[in-house]
């Protein structure tokens, strides 16, 4: 039996969809009653969501200008909390703060019935420690505006370098984070752990989108290698 949250927002959706609908017809796409479908049409109507109509001539949902659009089921809005609270957690300050008022905009344009949803979401993220991740901020930037970076980095074994790359994407590994780059010393594709990078500097130089140099041909060039390893141990 479908839960009265998941139904209540089921009927939010199907009412977006028509213009009019009747009461006896809601109620047969849901599975309920009249009486069902009449109660939960007034709560919804109680929690802020615009409906217009009556019993015996149809409802429809009404758009305006201040009527929000952002209407989620309950596991959508698990999903996009998780998501904030992970940002929250495990990215840099400019990262942590976007989050916490991207879900204060979320919070604030919901109808109260999922308000109430999101307030019940037990679902943590716990921190990765006191310090936020060092140079996560500058390489952000870099990677979106396509500048050169230069940077000190120390090896897992101690070994130390200075590089030069144009720096193309970063990714979680559930507790670093990892910069992936096409190194101008090596000519080739590499990766730094953001956490043993000793010092960093952005340059004003941009890097061009070239063929061969981009994030979409470092995916190719794995998958290439997974191929390869896969017919090798064929």
């Amino acid at each position: 039996m479908m839960r009265r949250a998941d139904r209540l927002f089921r009927l939010v959706e199907i009412m977006r969809s028509r213009r009019l609908s009747t009461g006896s017809w809601l109620a047969e796409q849901l599975g309920v009653s009249l009486r069902t479908l009449y109660r939960d049409i007034a709560d919804l109507s109680l929690s802020g969501v615009p409906i217009e109509g009556e019993a015996g001539v149809g409802y429809r949902l009404r758009y305006r200008l201040d009527v929000p659009p952002l209407l989620f089921d309950p596991v959508e809005l698990e999903a996009l909390l998780v998501g904030s609270r992970m940002v929250q957690a495990w990215g840099d300050n400019d990262l942590a703060q976007a989050a916490t008022a991207a879900l204060a905009k979320i919070h604030n344009v919901l109808p109260e019935l999922l308000r109430r949803e999101a307030q019940q979401a037990r679902l943590f993220i716990p921190p990765l420690g006191d310090e936020r991740p060092h140079h996560l901020t500058e390489l952000r930037d870099a990677v979106r505006e396509r500048r050169i970076a230069r940077m000190a980095y120390v090896r897992e074994d101690g070994t130390a370098s200075q590089r030069s790359l144009w720096p193309l994407g970063l990714f979680f590994w559930g507790r670093n984070w990892t910069l992936i780059g096409w190194c101008l010393l090596r000519g080739g594709f590499r990766h730094f752990r953001v956490d043993r990078i000793q010092e960093l500097s952005v340059s004003d130089d941009t890097f061009p989108d070239q063929k061969g140099r981009r994030l979409s041909d470092f995916f190719d060039e794995l998958e290439r290698k997974h191929s390869t390893a896969i017919g090798q141990r064929a």
